[in-house]
């Protein structure tokens, strides 16, 4: 089937009620991190980037389309190793701590002024690792429905999903399967989603365009994570969906306690991926913290 990554913003500003005057400057790049490993972004608007958008497991830039869309102002939108259109590594390696310095290469060629990092999901540990490893290039911290204090059980629901089967029978049954788990959104985000993140191969059948991630059961070093919290120094907003359990009333606690001047907010109606469910509460969040 014919697809146009940048065909369908058009569906999500109708969607959001947002106006819609055209095309907006939107293209995609490709940056050398590391021999034979590539990461894409997509970068939006015509100045210097104010924002680094960083996506969470098993999704890939696009799920910042509406947000980008609300904002309107010049950003990036990071495919984190392993998801997108970047490579996937060998390793399979896509811990925050890896990520980061994939990201830092990112951002030192593509947005060195940017104003701010927003991070959701594993995209918000790779945040955080970041402002801790590299702090000259991070000025304010977005985390989005995640501490390092996710366990295996608290999302369990996500992992369920994103570890279902490796291949589909054609697109419908894939994006069936993507509505099933996904009830509070509306088919046609959904349908757009799949069409960003699925390819057809040439058997004929669809597959994700996220590497399978570590192995199940695998996740972040935590405790290393908290301490990378801590030492971060810029203004930090964590900001959590109010239908989500992946982030506990003691995850916040612990979060405030090592950020005590932590913005902390929370998103009515909102599950896990804050930036699909409610973009436009999300995007007036970040323009607010990132003013």
């Amino acid at each position: 089937m014919d697809y146009d990554e940048f065909g369908l913003l058009a569906e999500n500003a109708a969607e959001a009620g947002l106006p819609w005057a055209g095309p907006p400057p939107v293209r995609r790049e490709v940056v050398d991190v590391s021999p034979g490993q590539q990461v894409s972004a997509l970068i939006w608007g015509e100045g210097d980037p104010g924002l680094v958008l960083l996506h969470g497991g098993a999704q890939n830039a696009h799920t910042w389309d509406t947000v980008a869309l609300a904002t309107g102002r010049p950003l990036i939108a990071v495919d984190l190793p392993g998801h997108g259109r970047s490579s996937w590594r060998q390793d399979r390696d896509y811990s925050p701590a890896r990520n980061a310095e994939a990201v830092a290469a990112v951002t030192a060629e593509l947005a060195p002024a940017a104003r701010a990092f927003v991070g959701m999901s594993l995209g918000g540990l790779t945040a955080i690792r970041l402002a801790a490893a590299h702090p000259h290039l991070v000025r304010r911290l977005v985390v989005v429905d995640i501490t390092p204090g996710v366990t295996a059980e608290k999302s369990a629901p996500i992992a369920e999903f994103v570890q279902g089967p490796e291949t589909f029978a054609s697109l419908d049954e894939l994006v069936e399967r993507t509505v099933r788990y996904n009830p509070s959104r509306s088919a046609s985000s959904l349908r757009r989603g799949v069409l960003h993140n699925a390819y057809q191969r040439p058997d004929g059948r669809w597959a994700w365009r996220y590497d399978r991630l570590r192995p199940r059961g695998a996740g972040p070093d935590r405790a290393s994570l908290w301490h990378d919290l801590a030492a971060v120094t810029v203004p930090v907003m964590l900001v959590c969906g109010a239908k989500s359990g992946v982030v506990g009333d003691t995850d916040r606690e612990q979060f405030r306690r090592l950020q005590p001047n932590a913005r902390l907010e929370m998103v009515d109606g909102a599950g896990h991926s804050i930036q699909g469910d409610r973009p436009l509460e999300l995007a007036a969040l970040i323009e607010d913290f990132t003013a």
